[in-house]
């Protein structure tokens, strides 16, 4: 990511709105014990206009704001992050955090890759399906990992009636607990992201790498 006014402006605009999405109720809509986020959106037009820098960063920032959550800080409380945070706090933050940074470093990558093998558009739209599904996949494979045995994941176990966890039902437990959460998130991530990519692209916010056209010299 080049140190430019633009960029860092970007950059700055993108973490106030990460911030404001997470801290506050507008960012996703509760369902269950799991809610529907569009807090991944700033992570995708990060690193669709900043590359795999930037989608690192505001994913932290995604993480860090995600864990204050689990300590009761703002307006958008998580039930599920706020009764692993009593249960371990140091792997409740490590849930938090580190699968956000890895989202947004990938989908930086990927985004980048696309770019020089495709059109921007199709490579914004999958930068933004990969935001949210990689972000589920990492997230919800962190939480059985660190807290598969905890008697709430064990109640969760329960409800879907597994009886326990082995690398098939942990993947059964992992669909069914994100559902109708995740492909909403997945189809969201999609739509916005290209949509938004498309207006920065026209606008000139963000340079797409030149494509390599076959035959021709280096």
């Amino acid at each position: 990511m080049k140190k430019t006014t633009r960029n860092i402006v970007l950059l700055g605009a993108l973490t106030a709105i990460e911030l404001l999405m997470i801290m506050t109720p507008i960012g996703s809509v509760a369902i269950g014990e799991l809610k529907i986020t569009f807090a991944m959106l700033p992570v995708a037009i990060a690193a669709i206009a900043l590359g795999p820098a930037g989608g690192t960063i505001i994913g932290a920032v995604w993480g860090i704001g995600s864990f204050l959550c689990s300590i009761g800080v703002g307006m958008a409380p998580s039930k599920m992050l706020i009764a692993l945070f009593a249960i371990n706090p140091v792997l409740t933050f490590v849930l938090c955090f580190v699968p956000r940074v890895l989202d947004g470093l990938l989908v930086g990558l990927i985004c980048r890759g696309c770019e020089k093998i495709m059109p921007p558009y199709p490579a914004f739209a999958i930068t933004g399906f990969c935001a949210a599904f990689l972000n589920t996949v990492m997230f919800l494979s962190a939480l059985v990992l660190f807290f598969g045995k905890s008697d709430y994941v064990q109640a969760l176990l329960d409800k879907f009636q597994i009886n326990e966890l082995t690398f098939i039902t942990a993947i059964a437990f992992m669909a069914a607990l994100a559902g109708v959460n995740a492909i909403s998130e997945m189809i969201a991530s999609t739509v916005f992201s290209s949509a938004i990519g498309f207006a920065l692209h026209r606008a000139k916010l963000i340079e797409v790498p030149t494509r390599a056209v076959p035959g021709e010299s280096a």
